[in-house]
């Protein structure tokens, strides 16, 4: 078992040709140490091992990056520091800004725009700058991951790798915080809700929905029996994503699921493999019914769940709850051509605005909650056509559509500004968009030359 989970999720970064670790002698019969002294230009069998070339580095650096995301508890977290760190030498190698995914950059930088105009209307100035600066910082690891996926789209495998396995280990921790398994354990828990390595049960349950359909898709579209290990880290992040008590996650769960087995139907040629498709579906409800069932005979694990499982709380269908506010808010900022200015929304109103599309128009002005709404609209169409590509990396396409999109219907009763992941995903798919565009243009090429 512990193979299979370890070839799963680390086998993308080992070297495709490994070598042997010695290295064989000059001549045969030679002692060791005529080898040593031998001039390095001699050794013929000399070769560097893959995963210490430059390029190597690259991809573990790489796995790392989006390993980090996963820990986001304070501020600047390591993701930050490393992704600051990690753009600029990547920028430095010679990472390209190509235009094919040029949208984003000119939408990033219109949205980071219109915040910077917006900062003299707050009342802090420092906070006000500083929070423009973090928006500005993860612009430019949106435009990180577009750069890098459009030059090599199969590093997706290396980000797919990195997120799962730290997906995996935050929803263990944020698990083992919420029963509380060791001292200390509260400490990654809020309000009775599981949150594991992040600051927000909110931000930790959603964090944990791409590996989860990516881990998914994977039983859906191979051999169950081959791959039945997938369902110990599955598990663990249903049961990460349950314990958050975050309706926002679930719904971004369930619609995912949903649009994968869609998307897995549709494109699934031959009656048989679709009739086993309707088969897994059967019994992944029957299953997810038994967990529930499993987890709800705890009692506190029971109430918890009718407290969250209302369709709207206390705090949303109130005077000034969160509905009002959106109502409210929209009608305000009709006056404020350059926005309220940042984190001043809630000096008008009990709290947030817990709508980024809101949060667009108070906090980045006209500009920018224009320029956010078109980027997202635009990033969805963009996706849609390469759902029935066939290249090797559609599913991880499809997955990252299925959550992008549950995202962008979270984001209407959420406020996912400065959620890492979720600059990640403009990124990645940006990224794909823009490797699919490369694509084509290298076979119209190849079409027009003479033969």
């Amino acid at each position: 078992m512990r193979r299979l989970l370890h070839r799963e999720l680390v086998d993308p970064l080992r070297p495709q040709d490994p070598v042997s670790d010695a290295v064989p002698p000059v001549q045969y019969g030679e002692c060791l140490l005529s080898t040593l002294a031998a001039p390095l230009v001699r050794i013929p069998h000399l070769r560097v091992p893959r995963a210490l070339t430059v390029r190597g580095l690259g991809n573990g650096s790489l796995w790392l990056a989006a390993f980090l995301s996963g820990f986001v508890i304070r501020e600047p977290a390591p993701y930050e520091l490393y992704m600051a760190l990690l753009s600029v030498v990547w920028l430095g190698c010679g990472l390209k800004l190509r235009r094919e995914f040029g949208p984003l950059i000119i939408c990033m930088m219109l949205y980071i725009a219109g915040g910077i105009a917006s900062i003299p209307m707050a009342q802090v100035q420092g906070d006000a700058m500083m929070y423009i600066a973090v928006s500005g910082f993860l612009a430019i690891t949106a435009i990180f991951y577009a750069a890098i996926l459009a030059d090599d789209p199969d590093r997706f495998r290396i980000i797919q790798s990195g997120y799962t396995f730290s997906a995996v280990l935050v929803s263990a921790i944020g698990i083992a915080g919420y029963f509380n398994l060791f001292p200390g354990a509260d400490y990654f828990t809020l309000y009775e809700r599981a949150r594991g390595t992040f600051q927000d049960p909110n931000v930790f349950g959603p964090f944990l929905v791409l590996p989860t359909l990516l881990l998914i898709q994977t039983l859906l579209r191979g051999p169950v029996f081959r791959h039945l290990h997938l369902l110990v880290p599955i598990s663990i992040l249903l049961l990460g994503i349950f314990l958050s008590f975050s309706r926002g996650a679930w719904v971004v769960l369930f619609a995912g699921v949903m649009i994968i087995y869609f998307l897995a139907l549709v494109t699934e040629q031959s009656s048989r493999r679709r009739a086993r498709l309707l088969f897994l579906g059967l019994a992944g409800v029957v299953a997810v019914l038994a967990f529930l069932a499993a987890a709800l005979s705890i009692d506190t694990v029971d109430q918890m769940f009718h407290q969250r499982a209302k369709l709207v709380q206390d705090y949303d269908g109130a005077r000034l709850g969160r509905f009002a506010r959106y109502s409210l808010g929209f009608q305000m900022v009709m006056d404020y051509p350059l926005g309220l200015g940042p984190l001043e929304f809630n000096k008008h109103f009990p709290e947030d605005e817990h709508n980024v599309y809101l949060k667009g128009f108070t906090t980045y002005g006209w500009l920018g909650g224009t320029v956010y709404i078109f980027l997202a609209i635009w990033t969805f169409c963009s996706l849609v056509p390469l759902l029935f590509k066939s290249r090797p990396w559609t599913g991880f396409a499809q997955c990252l559509f299925a959550v992008f999109t549950a995202h962008l219907i979270l984001s209407v009763i959420i406020d996912t500004d400065h959620w890492r992941h979720m600059y990640m995903f403009y990124g990645l798919a940006w990224g794909l968009i823009g490797a699919d565009k490369l694509d084509r243009k290298r076979m119209r090429r190849a079409n027009s030359r003479p033969t």
